[in-house]
């Protein structure tokens, strides 16, 4: 990496934007892009994001480029934070604009709808021979954006890359961690969405703080079994992008998922949940590919099964919680730490 690296931010959403914030006031030249120019054009104007961050004022120094092609040339690292669902399409984008030594590294969480696949494998089909990195753990925009103390960790083959995207995100009020496990880091980052619905739906029919525990923990235990099955270091989902992530998000009323569960624990119909809350809720997609690669691994994931059912209005909420509790008494761990329990 140059001695003076320069950022571009894809995605000018609360994630996308606290980031380019966060790099910019760490002193790294930093361009954001979007899709919506005159938002964009608005937000240099005001030095705010009104849609998605109304109360943080951004750092005068951060460039806005509506033009894609312009936000990348020149640029050591892209940094892509938009949808899962949008992923697959943003690299096709860019493949034909960025330069020969621009490196890639992505903050979004999911997997690519309809296949299954991890983003870290889009990325090796469709921009091979870069380094690559993703950026995840247990952080609300809101928050780093407002510079409360944070913590995320970077995961990367490259092991000098990882370390450095994370030297140029550290800063006072966020420790930024780095590894090698890009596969875990993933997991951890998108199962968490399915889980954090299951405790919103608790929480929402008002189950109390015992059932939100108890889903935690199963929950964690679902994401451990799925990621060692797929080659996943334990140490990696116990961690920031495992764990931390997970207690963010089914405690957190940041959480966009938390909050889907929760209406859906009330009684409110998803289409008028997703239509209240108003930006993409990642578990929607997410627990589809979830169910998809444990039935590919033979595995009994009832928290996730039982929220992808309540997704697609096989059941109720209700009727979810009364399987679970009707499943058969057994061990904790009846094979050990990862038991298929």
């Amino acid at each position: 990496m140059p001695d003076n690296p320069t950022l571009t931010v894809l995605g000018a959403g609360s994630w996308g934007t606290a980031l380019a914030a966060l790099s910019t006031r760490n002193g790294v030249p930093t361009r954001l892009w979007g899709r919506d120019a005159a938002a964009l054009a608005a937000m240099a104007a005001s030095h705010c994001n009104q849609r998605y961050l109304p109360d943080i004022e951004l750092p005068a120094e951060l460039v806005y480029e509506p033009d894609l092609g312009s936000a990348v040339r020149g640029a050591t690292i892209v940094l892509i934070v938009v949808p899962s669902h949008a992923f697959a399409a943003m690299l096709e984008e860019l493949a034909p604009l960025l330069d020969a030594g621009t490196a890639i590294a992505w903050a979004t969480k999911g997997f690519e709808p309809g296949t299954g696949r991890f983003l870290h494998e889009l990325v090796a089909e469709r921009l091979p021979g870069r380094a690559a990195a993703v950026v995840t753990g247990p952080s609300f925009a809101k928050e780093v954006a407002a510079g409360l103390p944070s913590a995320v960790t970077v995961h990367s083959d490259n092991e000098a890359f990882a370390q450095q995207l994370a030297s140029l995100l550290h800063a006072p009020n966020l420790r930024a961690y780095s590894g090698s496990d890009v596969l875990g880091a993933e997991l951890g980052g998108a199962m968490k969405n399915v889980l954090a619905v299951a405790t919103g739906i608790a929480d929402g029919m008002e189950l109390g703080l015992n059932a939100r525990a108890g889903l935690i923990t199963r929950g964690m235990n679902e994401m451990l079994r799925l990621g060692v099955a797929l080659g996943a270091r334990p140490e990696t989902l116990i961690g920031l992008s495992g764990l931390g992530d997970l207690v963010l998000t089914c405690t957190g009323d940041l959480s966009r998922n938390r909050r889907l569960g929760l209406a859906l624990g009330r009684g409110v119909a998803i289409d008028e949940a997703l239509r209240q809350i108003g930006q993409v809720v990642e578990s929607v997609l997410t627990a589809d590919e979830v169910a998809r690669l444990a039935d590919k691994h033979g595995l009994d994931l009832p928290i996730s099964a039982g929220v992808r059912a309540v997704l697609h209005g096989e059941v109720t909420p209700a009727d979810g919680l009364k399987a679970l509790m009707a499943r058969e008494q057994k061990p904790e761990y009846p094979r050990g730490l990862f038991g298929n329990a």
